[in-house]
């Protein structure tokens, strides 16, 4: 297996991506939060104390897509053309979807990857004085399209 991350000494570097021609590249990317029934609850009604829960997580989650590479230092600046954060209240737990959209050099799964994991976290930081015992989970790329390496499905888990 060859990391392509690693040179031929074995040192971390950047990528090169100045040849690549820019394509129109999307990520789908998804995870849970965990939480208690009186958290859930109070999602439901609207009544957590630090306010609009999933309007938080989602606005999060959006400037984290945009601040990947402030955040992994091998991943390319790039053109986030789109992102779009749906949350849902399922019956013991918050879902998030995520979906990266670009046409650049290289694709946007870090993008969607960040984009959950900090929605996630959003929710965890605006329950956790209700809910100590939240648990972010599951986070995952599920879909990908674009590039050389075309289009991506995950098998359902």
């Amino acid at each position: 297996m060859e990391f392509t991350h690693l040179n031929s000494a074995g040192q971390a570097y950047m990528v090169d991506v100045t040849a690549k021609q820019p394509t129109v590249r999307v990520a789908q990317a998804v995870g849970k939060v965990i939480c208690s029934p009186q958290v859930m609850q109070a999602l439901r009604d609207g009544t957590v104390p630090k306010g609009d829960v999933l309007a938080v997580a989602r606005i999060s989650a959006i400037s984290a897509a945009k601040k990947v590479p402030e955040l992994l230092p091998l991943a390319h600046t790039i053109g986030v053309h789109g992102v779009s954060v749906d949350l849902s209240l399922e019956e013991d737990h918050v879902a998030i979807c995520a979906t990266v959209r670009t046409a650049d050099r290289t694709g946007v799964e870090m993008e969607a990857l960040t984009a959950v994991t900090v929605g996630a976290l959003a929710i965890i930081d605006m329950v956790k004085g209700v809910d100590r015992s939240a648990l972010m989970t599951d986070c995952k790329i599920i879909y990908k399209a674009g590039g050389c390496s075309g289009e991506w499905h995950r098998d359902q888990d």
